[in-house]
């Protein structure tokens, strides 16, 4: 058995190849979560903290607009008669009213779903192919 510091050493085009892969790699885990917060309407972009007011004026009315309500995890406190003093913080998922716009970006493409909270643009992304 080998110890540890009689193991050969990498070649350097062996380890440039290791660390182009492991670039590559972490381009495809990053770029794909990045491209899909923003959407394209008429040659402007709009995306996550935008409000929809800006919205409208680069995209126009969208297709569906759809009350949803979305699962959070939420900070409450309780005061109950059982445990005298000071209330306890307990964490409970609550549901959080959001809106979500439909667009339309062509045929074969597809949909743009952006969710709206407190203002502003929450999220956006794809939804089902459009026909």
């Amino acid at each position: 058995m080998r110890s540890p510091s009689t193991q050969p050493a990498l070649s350097g085009t062996c380890r440039k190849t290791l660390q182009l892969l492991a670039a590559a790699l972490a381009l495809c885990t990053v770029l794909p979560a990045q491209a899909s917060q923003s959407l394209r309407c008429n040659g402007s972009l709009v995306g996550k903290g935008d409000s929809p007011v800006t919205l409208l004026q680069k995209c126009g009315d969208p297709i569906y607009r759809q009350g949803v309500c979305v699962s959070m995890l939420q900070l409450g406190w309780v005061v109950t008669p059982y445990r005298p003093g000071s209330p306890a913080a307990v964490l409970a998922n609550q549901c959080v009213p959001m809106e979500e716009w439909t667009y339309d970006r062509g045929p074969g493409t597809f949909l743009g779903v952006v969710r709206i909270y407190n203002g502003a643009i929450e999220s956006v992304r794809d939804g089902d192919r459009s026909r």
